[in-house]
């Protein structure tokens, strides 16, 4: 990495403050400038012959001009400095978002009647009633069951006298038209066993029962007692809350991590320190316009109903981003558009290297370009590292400046130096 700064004139003249400033510091090395009398220094050789006669190995600057900084084991424990290594790592994302709980779709049911008729007695009177596969619904006088019943008694009789017939096809004709006659009835959901019953008793009923084809919760009941419907109408919803879905909103910039049977944490408010299990089911094809969010579908088992319908859930997604060379997160320094670690180069020597990076993790983030397995980088203390970094950047170009073309017009006049050059008062 390289960093280039441009001096004039004035900015030179700071140079020298500013290596006196660092003399006056107590850094080992560093020239006493008080006292310097420079006038006489008119030609480009005598300032050159000047300044390579001064030692900046004490102001931090001295080596390549790369940015590199040196640092004692004093300086590291001073400065808290830790460190971490580059290596191939398995690289692991929590996603965490919100979501509704909502019911399974494939686990709701709804008792529509294939005829019409009058809901003579309800034996499921409200909503919200616990109901199982089989129980009685509610029991229905229609014109057209009372019709169908007596076709299949009448059907019944003729099957009986001319079942033994002689005659070729009377007794099978008879036959087909008691089995025609059963299955209209069980085509309108009538239950074998009743249609049975109406055989056994011979006698045709004014009501039939209506009965849950699975167990749930009522959700939605529209009827009562009394009402008459049509053919089609929905009389009731059972739902099956024994698993429920949640439908999760995932951002745009997290779409393409999330996968079919990723495993998922839910935790709600309703169940204080409960971690919920399940996996993602469905991946919705797009995305919601005002949101720039997708749906992802979660199926929870929810064995008692505690997750209720309409409850708001917290959820994350563990994604797995596979294995590749990542450093720890807290390694990375931001700076404007530009990614920065500070890498051990042996010998106490800290210097920054520029990365490219790629996914970021829970921990460590991936790294495309700008380190090798197995480098140290720091993890702490950046920012004071940087700070250092740029200062002996800027002094090591201010003072190169300093000795081609800004000498001759600085005004050096108020500083007198002693015969004895080597700070002695």
């Amino acid at each position: 990495m390289t960093r280039t700064w441009k001096l004039n004139g004035p900015l030179a003249a700071w140079a020298v403050l500013l290596a006196g400033a660092f003399g006056c510091s107590g850094r080992s090395g560093a020239p006493d400038t008080s006292g310097m009398d420079m006038t006489g220094m008119d030609s480009a050789a005598t300032r050159d012959t000047a300044m390579k006669g001064m030692d900046m190995s004490g102001m931090g600057i001295g080596g390549p001009a790369n940015g590199s900084v040196q640092l004692t084991a004093g300086d590291v424990t001073t400065f808290g400095i830790t460190f971490g290594t580059a290596e191939d790592r398995t690289l692991m994302r929590k996603i965490r978002t919100v979501g509704a709980v909502g019911f399974d779709e494939t686990r709701m049911t709804y008792v529509a009647p294939k005829f019409g008729g009058w809901a003579e007695r309800l034996h499921v009177d409200f909503t919200g009633q616990r109901v199982r596969k089989g129980q009685p619904l509610l029991d229905v006088y229609s014109p057209e069951l009372v019709t169908a019943q007596e076709e299949v008694l009448l059907a019944a009789g003729m099957a009986a006298r001319v079942g033994d017939s002689r005659v070729d096809g009377v007794g099978d004709g008879a036959r087909d038209l008691l089995a025609s006659a059963r299955r209209r009835l069980s085509y309108w959901d009538v239950r074998e066993e009743d249609i049975d019953g109406l055989l056994d008793s011979g006698e045709v009923h004014k009501t039939l029962t209506l009965y849950a084809p699975a167990s749930g919760v009522v959700m939605e009941k529209h009827v009562l007692q009394g009402q008459a419907f049509q053919a089609g109408t929905n009389l009731y919803m059972i739902a099956d809350l024994s698993e429920v879905w949640i439908d999760a909103e995932v951002f745009e910039s997290d779409v393409a991590l999330v996968r079919e049977g990723m495993p998922v944490e839910i935790t709600v408010d309703a169940l204080p320190g409960r971690v919920l299990h399940g996996s993602v089911s469905y991946v919705y094809p797009t995305l919601q316009d005002r949101t720039r969010s997708m749906r992802a579908r979660i199926q929870v088992p929810n064995p008692g109903g505690r997750l209720k319908p309409g409850m708001y859930a917290t959820v994350t997604l563990s994604a797995d981003l596979g294995r590749s060379l990542t450093v720890p997160t807290s390694a990375v320094l931001h700076t404007g558009n530009a990614a920065i670690a500070f890498v051990d180069m042996g010998a106490g020597q800290i210097m920054p290297h520029e990365l490219r990076l790629g996914l970021s993790g829970e921990k460590y983030v991936q790294v495309l370009e700008g380190l090798e397995a197995g480098q140290r980088v720091v993890t702490s203390a950046q920012f004071l590292l940087d700070s250092e970094s740029n200062l002996a950047e800027v002094m090591k170009s201010m003072m190169t400046q300093m000795n081609t073309s800004d000498m001759g017009d600085m005004d050096m006049g108020g500083m007198k130096m002693p015969p004895d050059s080597t700070g002695g008062r």
